[in-house]
């Protein structure tokens, strides 16, 4: 089943929420569409900063956030791969 690839984030777009939030929504809607299928891993956190132009730090909370909502595990020294 093939579906439409998610639209590439645009952090102009983010409005009035929090931007690590509208980045966590938009890793859980790849998630959904297949794009990050389970037991990929996801790119380390300075690509994913490179990949959404924004801070490391905004990066880390949202990973810790699709945690949170149980999309992905972090396995210290491997990596953050999807449930």
């Amino acid at each position: 089943m093939s579906r439409e690839p998610v639209p590439p984030f645009d952090p102009g777009n983010v409005g009035f929420g929090y931007v690590y939030v509208a980045i966590a929504d938009h890793v859980e809607a790849r998630i959904k569409n297949g794009e990050l299928p389970k037991g990929s891993q996801l790119p380390a956190e300075r690509a994913l900063a490179e990949e959404y132009g924004v801070a490391l730090g905004t990066i880390r909370r949202a990973t810790q956030e699709l945690r949170d909502r149980g999309l992905v595990v972090t396995v210290p020294v491997k990596g953050t791969f999807v449930k």
